[in-house]
């Protein structure tokens, strides 16, 4: 994992691997790679339910941003045909080191 952050001054400007955070600020970016994002549990904060583990992102190739998370449903298996749940990118409310906090009300 990356995080860069750039407030205008070049002394302010960090990158550190390992997942290793010394300094959040609140103008900071956090980037991640694929596999992360794949690792990360995605929880509803507005019912506190584990929702599940990104299985796919949708991403809008000309503006160069993730429209939505794909996420198997509950009870999909090899025999249940059950479809995924996409979560729009909207509903996002933070995307943090382990966890992606999304508001499904919205």
């Amino acid at each position: 994992m990356y995080t860069k952050f750039n407030d205008g001054n070049t002394d302010n400007s960090i990158a550190l691997e390992n997942n290793i955070l010394e300094e959040n600020l609140e103008n900071d970016i956090i980037l991640h790679s694929l596999n992360a994002i794949r690792s990360m549990e995605i929880i509803d904060i507005r019912t506190g339910c584990k929702l599940g583990f990104v299985q796919e992102l949708v991403i809008d190739i000309e503006e160069s941003k993730i429209v939505s998370i794909i996420i198997p449903s509950a009870g999909k298996n090899w025999f249940n045909k059950e479809e995924d749940i996409e979560i729009p990118w909207g509903k996002v409310i933070k995307a943090g080191m382990d966890v992606i906090l999304v508001d499904t009300s919205k």
